[in-house]
């Protein structure tokens, strides 16, 4: 069998804009802001109050890649079960805290990572800056200003008549000064639209008015297919202009589906090191073999699988070798038959009824041989598929 170099470059991936410059703060152990990666988060739907059952959510996304993990505190209840989850979970944890003040202070004393704080619906919680600064700098706890277009400080809807990005940034400039008037710096803000457009005015008219981190987040996306694409919208918008330092992918769908979409918006912006991804042609009457077939069981022979490798999976004589040729792996098939291509060397031609196998087996030996050079375990995740 050929020798194929394995080696994997050494420069930089390219990015469409460099990171904003922004200060940097620490969710636990995860450091936000343009010196450290864009990381990515979600939310816990269990009841905060079963305990076991949000440290199984919190296990499965921790597996699926997420950085960072927020649960609901909106009662005393809730407030009671925070010190045995954010000491047994395995990332950072953010209380979520909205209307009750006192939450706050009780996430920060029970070793939360951070408190998400809602200043349109959390009551007097202007005269409580002082305060909450305070106990957040006594005890290491970040901060995120979090101000959403469905719970927007009355006094603003009055002014502005909506949530305008106006309104939104007028809302974070003004709770941000009030932190840092009592020497609070570790924060970050959100200004959350269910509207991509409005969404991404607001953090470019933020992003303009200091050097906070900022959180990204559509909010109120919708269901799977429609929030994926309203957020990876707004957040390809952003993140193309070095805008966003930590991201929440926000869908009516299991959470760990979430995280899946936010790697995979950062990996297609070269902002995470890219996994598998299979290139697939979407078929055409030149095609002579059964392109969806081929890739569908390549990805599912491929599941579980995660490393820094680009499958390509192709029908027809024009597009396919040059495309096979440029992947890590790849097939051309034609007239029953299939070029198997590893780092742009034909390797070997199998019958066609053999391509997904030798597909697979190639694949396996690549990852091993990768996994067996990073002293890791190549086989994890979900596989990536692109259609080109």
């Amino acid at each position: 069998m050929t020798s194929v170099n394995l080696g994997m470059p050494a420069a930089p991936l390219p990015v469409l804009a460099p990171r904003r410059k922004t200060r940097q703060i620490k969710v636990g152990s995860v450091g936000v802001g343009s010196d450290s990666p864009v990381s990515v988060q979600s939310m816990t739907t269990t009841p905060t109050t079963d305990i076991n059952a949000t440290l199984q959510q919190i296990a499965e996304l921790t597996a699926a890649g997420c950085d960072i993990v927020r649960v609901a505190c909106p009662s005393a209840d809730d407030a009671e079960a925070l010190p045995i989850i954010a000491k047994k979970s395995k990332i950072p944890v953010i209380a979520d805290i909205h209307f009750q003040p006192k939450y706050v202070f009780a996430a920060i004393d029970a070793g939360c990572a951070a408190v998400r704080v809602n200043p349109g619906n959390i009551r007097k919680f202007d005269d409580q800056v002082k305060e909450i600064s305070k106990a957040a700098k006594d005890a290491g706890v970040s901060i995120r200003i979090g101000v959403n277009a469905g719970s927007l400080d009355p006094r603003l809807l009055e002014k502005y008549g909506k949530a305008t990005p106006e309104a939104l940034v007028e809302s974070a400039v003004w709770e941000a000064s009030l932190f840092e008037e009592h020497d609070f710096h570790d924060f970050k803000i959100s200004v959350k639209h269910n509207d991509p457009v409005v969404m991404v005015r607001a953090y470019e008219m933020l992003a303009e008015r200091g050097d906070w981190p900022l959180h990204l987040g559509v909010t109120e996306a919708g269901p799977a297919f429609q929030g994926t694409i309203k957020s990876a919208t707004a957040f390809g918008a952003l993140l193309s202009k070095g805008i966003g330092d930590t991201i929440r992918v926000s869908l009516s769908a299991p959470p760990v589906e979430e995280i899946k979409v936010g790697l995979q918006i950062l990996q297609s912006l070269n902002l995470r090191e890219r996994k598998l991804e299979i290139v697939s042609c979407p078929s055409c009457g030149r095609a002579q073999v059964d392109v969806y077939t081929l890739a569908d069981q390549v990805t599912a022979g491929l599941e579980g699988m995660e490393v820094p490798l680009r499958v390509a999976v192709m029908g027809c004589v024009v597009n396919g070798p040059g495309e096979a040729r440029e992947a890590d792996l790849g097939v051309a098939s034609g007239n029953g038959k299939g070029q198997i291509f590893v780092k742009g060397k034909v390797i070997r031609t199998v019958p066609e009824d053999q391509i997904v196998e030798t597909l697979i087996d190639e694949a396996m030996r690549i990852a091993e041989e990768m996994g067996d050079a990073d002293g890791e375990n190549a086989v994890q995740g979900s596989p990536v598929v692109t259609v080109s």
